[in-house]
């Protein structure tokens, strides 16, 4: 490592004890989601974060003139989940449900709940053998389960620890797009190359699909809108990178949304990541001219943190599959696309013993793979990918 040019790289204000502005919307019709809402809204207050009334969050004054409403707790019928809709992307949306008794199979039961209702996170409750069960489902396929005790003050704390670091997370999705790569790499060079031959790669041996088959548990209507909303459920997951050779602290990127195994089009389907903005937790992107480009993957923010501390990285591959060795892995399943993922991703990097040749596992998601080539990574995933990531 080179920690004695290393220096923090600078991110939005972190830490347990930011303000958590909340709302509440829908009507808790049952005795158990009044219980349930009740419980977790005092757990809320018990922390120091504010209760804003409905009125307050959904006024029709101007965003500015409102405070910043962080998380929505929506209240749903489980046959008829209201759809919350968001002034800003920095609102986390969990939908609560009373589910039916002795709900064995989750995903199929919560995970089509997140669509319907345009949540980040369910909260499906379930009585099993007669012990409450609260199980979180995220959209990234991940799910825990809280189970009640004799305390009742703590569990709702420890509901609330479920939700309190994915909702104060911060995304760092948006893009900026400059017309100025040079023509010269209008048509990409070795690097897009091995990019593109890698996406088929992936292909062939299977590891574009999501490790959980979502089309599994939504119809295709609902499968529409986790590409269209959320950025992910689209022809194919994982991303690939590779440093640029024309300019090493530039990196090539697979886009989002586009199916890895044909990525063609300079722009559109691999573009080159320039720079990230802090203050305004963008993406910086330069592209062709004449091209319509597409957003960049969301995880470019932790290819770009790995890419910056260690030069001798050269490439990057995630995929949705798991490793045969045992590996270090995150601890929390924060959303893809927050500074907060991609911060625990790099410092899992920065501990390995050769951050270069590191094999890092996402809690509930997939595999970052660092390497000084694509064909390096390649040859050193031969024979040690599980399709199947494990969940806990």
């Amino acid at each position: 490592m080179h920690q004695d040019t290393w220096t923090p790289l600078m991110g939005p204000t972190l830490g347990t004890d930011e303000q958590l502005n909340f709302t509440i919307a829908g009507d808790a019709n049952t005795p158990f989601l009044s219980w349930f809402v009740g419980g977790l809204q005092a757990a809320l207050a018990r922390q120091g974060h504010a209760f804003l009334k409905a009125g307050q969050a959904e006024s029709d004054a101007p965003a500015e003139q409102l405070p910043p409403v962080r998380l929505v707790l929506n209240v749903c019928d489980i046959d008829n989940p209201r759809p919350i809709h968001r002034r800003g992307q920095g609102t986390f949306v969990v939908t609560i449900v009373e589910g039916a008794e002795n709900q064995r199979d989750i995903m199929r039961a919560a995970y089509p709940l997140i669509v319907r209702s345009l949540s980040n996170m369910v909260i499906y409750n379930t009585l099993v053998d007669g012990v409450l069960e609260s199980h979180f489902v995220t959209i990234e396929q991940g799910h825990y389960t809280v189970r009640q005790g004799s305390d009742e003050q703590l569990f709702f704390d420890l509901i609330y620890r479920r939700i309190q670091p994915l909702a104060c997370s911060h995304l760092v999705i948006n893009n900026e797009f400059a017309p100025t790569l040079p023509e010269a790499l209008w048509q990409g060079d070795e690097a897009t190359a091995q990019i593109s031959l890698a996406g088929k790669k992936l292909d062939t041996m299977g590891l574009l699909p999501a490790a959980i088959p979502i089309q599994e548990y939504l119809s295709e209507r609902e499968l529409r809108h986790v590409k269209r909303l959320y950025g992910i459920g689209g022809l194919s997951y994982g991303n690939l990178s590779a440093r640029a050779l024309h300019d090493a602290s530039s990196f090539w990127m697979s886009a989002s949304g586009v199916d890895k195994g044909k990525l063609e089009t300079v722009g559109r389907d691999i573009l080159l990541v320039t720079g990230y903005e802090p203050s305004q937790l963008l993406i910086r992107l330069s592209v062709p001219p004449h091209v319509e480009p597409r957003r960049v993957s969301v995880d470019a923010i932790e290819h770009y943190m790995i890419y910056r501390e260690h030069p001798e990285v050269g490439a990057i591959v995630h995929i949705h599959a798991w490793w045969r060795d045992p590996i270090p892995s995150t601890e929390v399943n924060y959303p893809c696309g927050t500074y907060e993922l991609a911060s625990e991703v790099a410092e899992l990097v920065r501990q390995a013993p050769d951050p270069s040749r590191a094999v890092i596992g996402l809690k509930n998601h997939g595999l970052t793979i660092t390497g000084h080539s694509i064909d390096e990574i390649f040859q050193r995933i031969d024979g040690m990918i599980v399709p199947q990531v494990p969940m806990s």
